[in-house]
């Protein structure tokens, strides 16, 4: 039996949860982002490099930005799933818009999975976080399909500065 969709409630905590991910990303707060993650979380990065715990996280997102000038993350919220009272699965495709540029790198879009989980005090906390390369090898109908979704968002969002990607909507 297939995981119900999340309710309204959960659905704005998780879209919220995610935003400040991606927010953090950008800001290049690995500090910030590592606050997210469950104390015991873990990371599976774009070049499958494999981060666990907060205090890992942190201190290699830390790393990653002293040396890297990052990229800034642009999302489209695909799905956000129930997988229990207490967990959650959302999917996202993302691209990413270079430091000194207006447009993304269509080589750097990509599929990610946030799992989270529900502490005690009711708080939403990121157990799994996976950014995986949208190579849609032999279909490149579906990348140019994607970047020209993503280059849509990133111009909805260079004409408002303080929106955020939004979840679809139902049809």
């Amino acid at each position: 039996m297939p995981a119900a969709p999340a309710d309204g409630d959960v659905n704005k905590e998780i879209t919220d949860l995610y935003h400040h991910l991606l927010a953090a990303w950008n800001a290049r707060d690995a500090s910030g982002m590592a606050a997210l993650f469950h104390g015991d979380g873990s990371v599976v990065g774009f070049d499958g490099s494999q981060m666990n715990g907060r205090a890992a996280i942190a201190a290699e997102l830390g790393d990653i930005f002293a040396r890297y000038p990052t990229a800034a993350f642009v999302g489209l919220i695909r799905e956000i799933r129930a997988l229990g009272p207490e967990g959650v699965l959302l999917r996202a495709e993302v691209g990413m818009v270079p430091r000194d540029l207006a447009d993304i790198n269509p080589a750097l879009n990509a599929i990610q999975s946030l799992v989270a989980v529900r502490l005690p005090s009711g708080v939403w906390r990121i157990a799994l976080f996976q950014n995986t390369p949208a190579a849609f090898h032999g279909r490149p109908e579906l990348s140019e399909r994607l970047t020209e979704e993503l280059r849509a968002e990133v111009q909805r969002l260079h004409s408002n500065p303080h929106a955020h990607s939004q979840p679809p909507t139902a049809s």
